[in-house]
């Protein structure tokens, strides 16, 4: 069965004794958050070759003891009890150990952001980025007192790259559409990361690195195919 996902699939028996995937992680969680899969529910992890039940799955323990009462605190900014092992909810850092992991750990902070609070504001200066752990973000820019959103993202994705290399301001908001846990790393973090722990920090980057290209180069073919529609357009 496992040669026939990826390697970053996950497959799900049901109530019904069936399976269902392969899915990727943010189709999962959402199936969590939906109570289609509970703590019992068998999943088959394609890079580990082996089921295990929901509750020990690393990338969703961190739902499993908020169930129970444990882990994230209830008002507080700061979210304690995280098993580093859930970062791999970070497509950048889903390929590293549960060692290096837990070095990573050590560099960064991890956030609760409640529905609807501003994360990053338009304009203000920053030197932070941000991964998305659990929930749902809207990137949104306000022209005219109207709101226009630019990205929906999810677990996995990260934000605010750009000021943490140079420390500007940021392009536009970021807000939660939902209860949120993020990752944050500041500037003075990876500085002590590419010190400190040079094996991770030259991953890290060239991740994010090849994350900005596609991203450009998705914005290339776009401003390039409304070139092509606008002149064509014209004829």
């Amino acid at each position: 069965m496992a040669s026939s996902i990826t390697d970053t699939g996950f497959i799900v028996w049901g109530a019904d004794q069936s399976p269902y995937g392969p899915v990727e992680l943010p189709t999962l969680v959402s199936w969590v958050k939906d109570e289609r899969v509970t703590e019992d529910t068998w999943i088959f992890i394609s890079k580990n070759d082996a089921w295990l039940k929901a509750a020990e799955v690393p990338e969703l323990q961190m739902f499993f003891r908020k169930t129970q009462g444990a882990g994230a605190t209830a008002d507080s900014q700061s979210v304690t009890g995280l098993d580093p092992r859930a970062l791999r909810r970070i497509k950048i850092l889903a390929g590293l150990t549960d060692e290096q992991l837990a070095r990573f750990a050590e560099f960064i902070e991890i956030e609760k952001a409640s529905q609807w609070s501003v994360i990053v504001k338009q304009g203000d200066c920053g030197d932070s980025m941000y991964f998305i752990l659990e929930g749902e973000l809207r990137v949104r820019i306000t022209v005219g007192g109207k709101e226009t959103i630019l990205a929906t993202m999810g677990v996995g994705e990260f934000f605010g790259d750009i000021s943490l290399f140079d420390r500007g301001p940021r392009a536009a908001d970021v807000v939660a559409n939902t209860d949120s846990v993020l990752v944050k790393i500041s500037a003075r973090a990876l500085d002590e990361l590419a010190k400190d722990a040079p094996e991770l920090a030259t991953p890290f980057l060239r991740a994010i690195g090849k994350t900005l290209v596609a991203r450009i180069r998705a914005d290339n073919k776009r401003f390039g195919d409304s070139v092509k529609f606008a002149r064509a357009a014209e004829k």
